[in-house]
């Protein structure tokens, strides 16, 4: 069973989401936060697999719930609602943590199955998607690079080759077609590197790309 937390300051919103949720079999409502502050307080005491996490909330914003969360410790993942696909405030979730972003209009059974996608610890950031977001994360990262973490040195030249590809935004079917590959082989090494590198999803590999100048600009 699946248990999802649902914060959003209006509480409409949470009960269509409550009742889209609760219909799956595999799908549990553990709580439901109206702040961030709330939403912070309910994911330490309940652990819950999943939070849908709006952005915009009295009190505490989802962005800061969302950093204080995942710098818990916490194995919870944070899927962001927003109203915007390229919301501004899309950029801080994903370097505050976040394991990828819907739309508030999203299909029912599109929400449900990123619940299930962020619960098994993959990250929800739809290839096209993420080329947009590149487009603009990357002018917001610094001048100068970051130094490179030593664990990237422990990367085999395949790893490497394919940390770059999931950098640039293609899926996992994508860089299978690129490199010959079965996808099976792809997810094999995405997982290795995503340990290797102490990352907790594909969303951190991209920052951790672009900030170390990994993959340059020029490549989304």
């Amino acid at each position: 069973m699946i248990r999802v937390l649902i914060a959003d300051d209006q509480a409409l919103v949470r009960s269509g989401f409550r009742m889209i949720l609760e219909a799956r079999d595999d799908l549990e409502v553990v709580g439901e936060a109206e702040d961030g502050a709330g939403a912070v307080a309910l994911a330490r005491s309940l652990s819950p697999d999943a939070i849908l996490m709006d952005v915009r909330m009295p009190r505490l914003d989802g962005i800061e719930a969302t950093r204080q969360i995942v710098g818990s410790g916490l194995p919870t993942r944070v899927l962001i609602l927003t109203t915007y696909d390229l919301d501004e405030y899309v950029f801080a979730a994903i370097r505050a943590g976040a394991s990828g972003f819907l739309l508030k209009d999203v299909e029912p059974a599109q929400l449900v199955d990123a619940v299930r996608v962020v619960a098994r610890g993959d990250a929800l950031l739809a290839p096209t998607v993420t080329r947009r977001l590149l487009e603009r994360f990357v002018d917001t990262l610094p001048g100068e690079p970051a130094p490179f973490p030593p664990a990237l040195a422990s990367l085999t030249a395949r790893e490497r080759e394919i940390l770059e590809l999931v950098a640039t935004g293609l899926s996992n079917g994508e860089i299978a077609d690129r490199l010959v590959l079965g996808e099976t082989t792809v997810k094999s090494h995405v997982s290795s590197v995503l340990h290797k590198l102490g990352l907790r999803d594909r969303v951190q590999a991209v920052v951790l790309a672009y900030e170390t100048g990994l993959v340059q600009r020029s490549a989304v």
